[in-house]
């Protein structure tokens, strides 16, 4: 069968490229064609775009982009129609992707949105578009179950890929040999996988770093940008890696780290970490009346309280940062209470392989 997927940044090529492997073990002879990234090459040649040319985020910003959205979006559809899919897949990403699955539904494609746009925060009113253009949505949190169950779509928890594979993850033993590493211990960075986001939280990470050269700080370079535009935040006590955030991860005694994806994949590996947002501030100002959610990261919305600490836009200082970091290093007033909600966070999540399940009901339905 042919699949054509769609993601739109780092996270999205993580999650493709995993479920690319569970259809490729369901569906040997699979064909695909997609936009992504470096993970989802991996799986399967068909790449017809890299998400480093199209990742756009925040109100102002898309805006100003207004004109090139317009062609990718023409360019994508031509691919579409002339690929002819057995099924779009798309994976978040849902400004560009809710989008398509109208294209896709409307020309008689089925529609499977993996990573459910989330609705449950902001826009809730992409859910009569998931009812009328889609006709599978996986999800990936607990708490989804209950939620779409006000929406008439078709939709199926698979559990959390990043759970299975963070689970699964067996860290290099030598790490810090192979990447000229002292014997400092190590504080992770992750300052997000797109240019802007990088700018506005990197330099606060670095000051931060200033203050503890009794530590040795690893930023974790995102896959689509190169090792120039890393250049000035480097010193002696910072360094840059690449392809390596979960061995990163694994040899820290604590991070820092932009609000996404990369902030639940740091709980998933029992990391203590600080989650730190800061936006364009007009993006802020139009987002912050219309987001619906108290917390910005996962593992809080699970739990329903701040268990890690968030720093959004103002809140995002460096004596907060400083403050919060302190509490979560080994000794610190907030470092055993975190690890125990760490503990509780994994317990909610299936151990089942959601890669595989998601690819089961794609095929299914495909053939339905």
């Amino acid at each position: 069968m042919k699949y054509f997927l769609i993601a739109g940044e780092a996270s999205g090529d993580l999650l493709g490229a995993s479920l690319m492997e569970g259809i490729i073990a369901k569906d040997p002879q699979a064909e695909f064609n997609f936009w992504g990234g470096d993970e989802m090459s991996k799986k399967s040649t068909g790449l017809l775009q890299h998400y480093r040319d199209i990742a756009i985020m925040g109100f102002v910003e898309v805006l100003m982009k207004i004109r090139t959205i317009k062609a990718n979006l023409e360019r994508c559809k031509q691919q579409i129609t002339s690929y002819q899919p057995d099924v779009l897949i798309l994976i978040d990403f849902p400004g560009f992707n809710m989008r398509m699955a109208e294209f896709a539904k409307k020309s008689g494609i089925k529609t499977c949105y993996y990573i459910a746009p989330k609705i449950w925060a902001w826009n809730e009113k992409r859910g009569f578009k998931l009812e009328k253009y889609i006709d599978l949505l996986l999800l990936i949190f607990p708490f989804e179950i209950e939620y779409f169950k006000k929406w008439k779509v078709n939709s199926l928890y698979i559990g959390n890929p990043l759970f299975n594979q963070t689970q699964a993850f067996i860290p290099d033993p030598k790490f810090r040999e192979k990447n000229k590493l002292n014997q400092k211990p190590i504080i992770a960075l992750l300052p997000g996988s797109r240019k802007q986001e990088i700018k506005r939280m990197l330099p606060k990470m670095v000051l931060l770093a200033a203050k503890y050269p009794q530590y040795q700080f690893i930023i974790a370079g995102s896959p689509g940008l190169t090792a120039d535009f890393y250049t000035s935040y480097l010193s002696e006590n910072v360094k840059l890696i690449f392809h390596a955030t979960r061995d990163i991860l694994a040899h820290s005694e604590a991070a820092l780290v932009c609000s996404g994806t990369a902030s639940l994949e740091t709980a998933f590996m029992n990391i203590p970490h600080v989650v730190a947002y800061a936006a364009q501030p007009l993006t802020y100002l139009i987002a912050s009346r219309f987001v619906k959610v108290k917390y910005a990261s996962i593992m809080n919305l699970s739990f329903d309280r701040e268990a890690v600490r968030e720093l959004i836009q103002h809140h995002f200082t460096l004596e907060n940062l400083r403050l919060e970091f302190e509490a979560i290093l080994p000794g610190g007033s907030k470092r055993q209470k975190l690890l125990a909600d760490y503990d509780l966070l994994n317990k909610h999540f299936s151990k089942k392989n959601a890669s595989e399940v998601g690819a089961e009901a794609i095929i299914n339905m495909i053939k339905s």
